[in-house]
């Protein structure tokens, strides 16, 4: 049996055995990894050896951490990433490739209507209505999505709002607020299976749910990296954030917005972007944490969104989709009786 992980920013872990009267056997760790001293290799099938194959990703990292001497240094893997290769090589932890995704870029809509069908669509994929989903947003108005558990005098001046025609809504997320208009932002939702990232910590699942972003956006020339827990940069400064909720019935769902040509001058108007946000970035000025997608690429949006999804494609064979009539006909019916009412946007005052 074979298994392999990559370690989004890492090395690549791979992962040999057998399977003998329900336990594992003929363990071989390799990969490209490094790995202080080389004879803890030894330590780490040793640890694997004679585990059962049941072994859940919990009683595996116990084992090696058990099995792995102190002071052993383990660079660009972990024991998370072993315990992901031993139970792909199983067949219990599934990667991209396990799942026929769809991908979707959707006509212009309301924020409110965008984040019922992130809710709609979370819900199906988890229901086995609908196959896992890439889909791209694309915005029919200024707007501010504010986080689940943000408040909404602390983040937003409503009245600037008001003035400048720019619409506020709660998203079912956590994270920050973020001030989008038509063409000014790239959006896009993953809803997922959990078995995705069922072998990982909530930090680790954001880099690896969108590892693929990093290298479309690589593709059309920005060295694009992570920044933990939930920033996407590059050397000239942060490009987007990501957000998640986990559904019961085994689903993730991972949005991220990207600025692509943000009015940083509007922004500054209409968030209300606290001093001490600004000194935790060390920067002087709010302004300077939106560098665009525009100024590194050259590139139309249009572009830069197709090649991202070509990217998607090629990385993990998903087809392209498109939204159900029915699907759109239960999204406005959740946006009229939750996100565009008072109650929901001022949950939290």
């Amino acid at each position: 049996m074979h298994g392999e992980y990559k370690v989004v920013g890492g090395k690549m872990v791979v992962a040999d055995l057998e399977v003998r009267e329900g336990k594992l056997a003929d363990v071989r760790i390799s990969g490209d990894f490094f790995l202080e001293p080389a004879e803890a290799l030894t330590d780490i099938t040793a640890a694997l050896e004679g585990l059962p194959a049941a072994s859940t990703s919990e009683e595996i990292i116990t084992a090696l951490d058990q099995g792995i001497p102190a002071g052993t240094a383990l660079v660009g893997f972990s024991v998370e990433a072993i315990a992901i290769a031993v139970r792909r090589a199983l067949g219990v932890a599934k990667s991209w490739r396990d799942f026929e995704w769809q991908v979707i870029d959707t006509e212009p809509m309301a924020p409110a209507m965008h984040l019922a069908l992130d809710d709609i669509l979370a819900r199906d994929v988890a229901a086995g209505k609908r196959p896992p989903t890439l889909r791209f947003w694309q915005w029919d108005r200024p707007a501010i999505i504010i986080g689940n558990f943000q408040s909404l005098k602390n983040e937003v001046d409503l009245e600037a709002c008001e003035r400048l025609g720019v619409q506020v809504v709660r998203r079912v997320t956590g994270g920050g607020a973020m001030f989008v208009e038509p063409g000014s932002a790239i959006t896009y939702s993953l809803y997922a299976p959990a078995e995705l990232v069922g072998d990982m910590d909530f930090a680790a699942s954001y880099a690896f749910l969108d590892n693929w972003a990093l290298e479309g956006l690589k593709g059309v020339g920005i060295d694009a990296f992570y920044k933990p827990l939930n920033d996407i940069a590059s050397p000239k400064g942060k490009i987007g954030g990501a957000a998640q909720k986990r559904y019961a019935g085994g689903m993730v769902l991972h949005h991220a917005t990207l600025s692509y040509d943000m009015d940083a001058a509007k922004m500054m108007q209409v968030l209300r972007i606290g001093r001490e946000k600004i000194s935790d970035k060390g920067i002087a000025s709010a302004a300077k944490r939106v560098d665009p997608v525009r100024s590194q690429t050259g590139l139309p949006r249009e572009e830069v969104i197709a090649r991202m999804i070509g990217t998607f494609q090629t990385m993990y064979g998903a087809t392209p989709g498109a939204l159900s009539a029915d699907e759109l006909t239960r999204a406005r019916a959740l946006a009229a009786e939750q996100f565009e009412t008072e109650a929901w946007l001022t949950r939290v005052p």
